[in-house]
C-alpha cells in the first residue's frame, strides 16, 4: 500500500495540503465529555468527528430506532398500513406499559390501537409498550421481531448492531456503537422522509395523558428535529440526534455521559460545532488529474488519476492546519492500465480522523513496457520494493 502525495492545485489550499501530505495526525478539533462519539455531514456521509467510534455498547433506548426501520420499511413495501391495528398483550403491558415503571404510552391492557398512534408513541414518548405491542403483532413474540431487526441491520450495513428486544431494556448480547446508531439515523432521514418527521413532534397525548418528547434538543432552538435518548448502566447517558442549521444538517450520536445533563449540553456543543465550524469546498472538478500512481512493466513509469465527478471535501473554517489528504493505492500497478480502472483512493483525514474516502480511477491507459523498460522496473523493485 503506498501513500502518495498529489501535485499541488490553485490557491493556498492546494499547497496546504501538499504540505499535509507528509505529515502526521493530528490531535482531535474538538473536545467532549462523551466517551464514544461520531458526527457525520448528513448530505455526504463524511465524517466530522470521531471518538471510540467503533466500540460495542448497549444501545439502552437508542435501539427502538431499529425498532422503527423495520417498521417503516415494512410500511414501504406495502406490508403495513398507518391504520392497521395492533392489540396490547398482558405481556406488552406488565413488561412496558403502567405496572412497568419504564417509559410508556400508558396504553390499556386488551385495547386496539393504530400503528400511527404506536408510531408516535415510541419516537416521542420512548414508549416501552408500544414497541412490544409492534414486535408482537409483526412477527408473533417478541425474539422473533428481535431477530428480523438484527437481519435488518445487516441489510443496511450495519455489521456490529445486534438486538435482543425491540425496547432496548437491559439483556445479553444487545450491542451497537456509536457509529452504527449515526448511520442508522442517516439512513431513516434519508430513506424514509415521511415517517423521520415523528421524531420531531414536541409532545403526544394517549391514554388522556400528554408527555413532552425525551429529546431534549427539540426545546433549545438550534435546529435539532430528532431523533432518540437512551441510558444505561453499562454505557452511561447516550442520545442519537441530527440537527438542520443554514442548509447544512449533521447528523451525532454519543455516549458515556454522566447524566441526562450533562448529555444534552455536550450533544448541543458538539452539533452546534459541527453544523458551524465545516465549509464544503471542491479542491478538484470533474476529470480533473488528482495525481499519479507508479506503474510496474509499463510504456510510462506513471499513471495518472482522476476521480468519477468532482471532489468536494469539508474544511475546516478553523484550524485548517489539522487537515491531511493522501493518495492511497497498492502498487506500483502492474501494466497493461485500462483508462477507467480502479486504482486507489483520496483519503482526507480532519486531525486523527479519517473523514472521507473517494475512489480514483485510471485517467489514461498504459500499454505494457518494453522489455529493456520491464527488466528496469524489475531490478528497481528488487532494490527498493522491501521498502514499502
Amino acid at each position: 500500500m503506498q501513500l502518495r502525495a498529489f501535485p499541488p492545485f490553485a490557491g493556498f489550499l492546494g499547497l496546504a495540503l501538499l504540505l499535509l501530505c507528509l505529515a502526521p495526525a493530528q490531535a482531535q478539533l474538538f473536545e467532549t465529555k462523551a466517551t464514544q462519539a461520531f458526527m457525520i455531514d448528513a448530505d455526504t456521509g463524511t465524517v466530522l468527528f470521531s471518538k471510540d467510534a467503533d466500540k460495542p455498547i448497549p444501545p439502552a433506548s437508542m435501539a427502538k430506532l431499529m425498532t422503527m426501520e423495520v417498521v417503516f420499511n415494512a410500511i414501504k413495501s406495502g406490508r403495513l398500513k398507518l391504520d392497521d391495528t395492533f392489540v396490547v398483550s398482558e405481556n406488552a403491558w406488565r413488561k412496558g406499559g403502567a405496572p412497568s415503571g419504564t417509559s410508556t404510552m400508558f396504553a390499556k391492557l386488551k385495547s386496539a390501537i393504530r400503528l400511527e398512534d404506536l408510531i408516535q408513541g415510541v419516537t416521542v414518548q420512548a414508549a416501552n409498550d408500544g414497541c412490544i405491542v409492534i414486535a408482537e403483532g409483526m412477527a408473533g413474540s417478541e425474539d422473533n421481531f428481535a431477530a428480523q431487526m438484527t437481519e435488518r441491520a445487516r441489510q443496511i450495513g450495519l455489521k456490529t448492531s445486534t438486538f435482543v428486544n425491540s425496547t432496548g431494556l437491559p439483556a445479553d448480547g444487545q450491542r451497537t456503537t456509536v457509529r452504527e446508531l449515526a448511520q442508522l439515523a442517516l439512513h431513516l432521514w434519508r430513506d424514509y422522509p415521511e415517517f423521520y418527521r415523528y421524531y420531531g413532534l414536541k409532545d403526544f397525548t394517549w391514554n388522556k395523558i400528554s408527555q413532552k418528547n425525551r429529546n431534549p434538543l427539540l426545546a433549545m432552538d438550534i435546529g435539532a428535529d430528532g431523533l432518540a435518548v437512551g441510558a444505561s448502566e453499562g454505557a452511561g447517558f447516550g442520545i442519537v440526534a441530527s440537527v438542520s442549521h443554514n442548509g447544512t444538517r449533521v447528523i451525532m450520536a454519543m455516549s458515556g455521559l454522566a447524566n441526562d445533563k450533562e448529555r444534552a449540553e455536550e450533544a448541543r456543543k458538539l452539533l452546534d460545532w459541527g453544523a458551524r465550524s465545516f465549509e464544503k469546498t471542491e479542491i478538484f472538478a470533474k476529470d480533473e488529474v488528482v495525481g499519479e500512481a507508479q506503474v510496474f512493466g509499463g510504456a510510462k513509469s506513471g499513471v495518472t488519476l482522476k476521480a468519477k465527478g468532482p471532489i468536494e471535501i469539508f474544511l475546516p473554517i478553523t484550524n485548517r492546519d489539522k487537515l491531511t489528504a493522501r493518495i492511497v493505492y497498492t502498487g506500483p500497478v502492474a501494466a497493461p492500465v485500462e483508462e477507467g480502472q480502479p486504482v486507489g483512493a483520496l483519503r482526507v483525514w480532519i486531525g486523527d480522523t479519517l473523514s472521507q474516502e473517494t475512489p480514483l480511477f485510471a485517467a489514461e491507459s498504459v500499454g505494457v513496457g518494453t522489455l529493456p523498460q520491464r527488466a528496469l522496473d524489475a531490478v528497481k523493485e528488487l532494490a527498493i520494493g522491501w521498502l514499502r
